[in-house]
């Protein structure tokens, strides 16, 4: 199967505006995240709406198309960006443009969910710990999965699922294995498309997940796991902890 990795990056931001453009070292965040896909995938290319960011990557010599300013969604300026690309591709892996440590295997791990014919979206999950923090498993910030036994997403949610009856919660990581999402998708190019179109469903509208939609179209969700996580740049706080990882790895 032939892949393409497309990265949605935006300068509008209420945290952090041009966050893409942020340094970390002496690159732009978009360009170490660009430079990470590119170990792994012949075909990436960035999708923005916003000129500052289309010259940062002419700058590196990274590809590059111009999408409109409207999208709602990373999804729909995929689409967008793809039919825009030259090139027959099969699938479509969505890149997190605030993630310039993206790991090299979660992707390899998002493309063997392909090597099953019937995948038509593919996105990862994480195994909780068992000494997890309650705060950060309990956060709606953090939206929980629960999969079938042929490695699908049955649901998503803010809160935590499944709830284990007449057990104390205090001791529901040592006893179950609940899954955390990890926001990285890809899709069949023909799936794209046809998502893309959907109107926003009831329960995307309840939980303010976007998957949703697509599971309550009746979409198949195949999940691969991963046992790492990447670091998202939301805040310009969290551009420092970014800027003290990479002088880290640089020392090494």
């Amino acid at each position: 199967m032939k892949f393409v990795a497309i990265i949605p990056a935006r300068y509008a931001s209420t945290r952090f505006p041009g966050k893409p453009l942020a340094l970390i070292g002496d690159k732009p965040m978009i360009q170490h995240v660009y430079e990470q896909v590119k170990r792994t995938i012949d075909d990436v290319v960035v999708a923005t709406d916003d000129q500052r960011i289309f010259d940062a990557v002419k700058s590196f010599d990274g590809k590059v198309l111009m999408t409109s300013n409207k999208h709602k969604s990373g999804t729909d300026r995929c689409f967008e960006a793809l039919q825009k690309l030259d090139g027959d591709f099969d699938v479509v892996i969505n890149i997190q443009g605030d993630e310039p440590f993206v790991d090299v295997e979660q992707i390899e791990t998002l493309k063997t969910c392909f090597t099953d014919p019937k995948t038509e979206i593919a996105t990862l999950i994480k195994p909780f710990g068992k000494d997890d923090l309650w705060e950060d498993f309990s956060s709606p910030n953090t939206p929980k999965v629960v999969i079938n036994k042929r490695m699908e997403a049955l649901f998503f949610s803010r809160s935590i699922i499944p709830y284990l009856r007449g057990i104390d919660r205090t001791k529901w990581l040592k006893t179950h294995t609940f899954y955390k999402h990890i926001g990285m998708y890809a899709y069949k190019v023909e799936t794209l498309a046809t998502i893309t179109a959907l109107e926003p469903s009831n329960l995307e509208e309840a939980e303010k997940l976007e998957q949703l939609r697509w599971l309550e179209n009746g979409y198949s969700i195949k999940v691969g796991i991963t046992h790492s996580e990447s670091m998202g740049i939301d805040t310009p706080e969290d551009l420092i902890k970014a800027n003290k990882i990479f002088n880290k790895q640089k020392k090494r």
